[in-house]
């Protein structure tokens, strides 16, 4: 397979599996006499097992430490988990993050008379002195933590 056919077959751009290849993220592929790069059914598994870990939010240096899991057979599924729940503790906080930038946006633009006067409180709050807009006062629902799931 040719770099734009591994691309079609993995969902992977031809420009991340260069990338990919530059950092060391995968193997580089084979080359022909050519010198064009050819994927092995191999390359394929690893680049779709790449992509569905970008996918769930795993970052490069995770997905390292998955693939050399995921290719030791030896490996106890107790280390997968372990660095399963420690990205779904990093999603929960980067989660609660977004929503208060959603809650002090919709604050702002709440108090946003959006006419054509000039004065703005969406404007005036990212201006504030102390660089943190007012957050809005609104309770959440709890949400289902999976990080202590045993």
């Amino acid at each position: 397979m040719n770099i734009g056919e591994a691309s079609a077959a993995t969902g992977v751009s031809v420009k991340m599996l260069r990338y990919y290849e530059e950092i060391g993220l995968v193997r580089p592929a084979l080359r022909a006499h050519s010198g064009y790069r050819v994927y092995s059914e191999k390359n394929i598994a690893m680049l779709r097992f790449v992509r569905r870990a970008r996918d769930l939010g795993f970052q490069v240096k995770q997905i390292v430490a998955l693939l050399d899991l995921w290719q030791n057979g030896s490996r106890a599924s107790a280390d997968v988990k372990s660095l399963a729940l420690d990205h779904v503790r990093e999603l929960e906080q980067r989660r609660c993050e977004l929503d208060e930038m959603i809650g002090t946006l919709v604050h702002l633009a709440h108090h946003c008379h959006g006419d054509e006067r000039p004065d703005c409180p969406i404007l005036t709050g990212l201006s504030a002195q102390d660089e943190t807009p007012p957050k809005a006062n609104k309770k959440k629902a709890p949400r289902r933590s999976f990080a202590a799931v045993g």
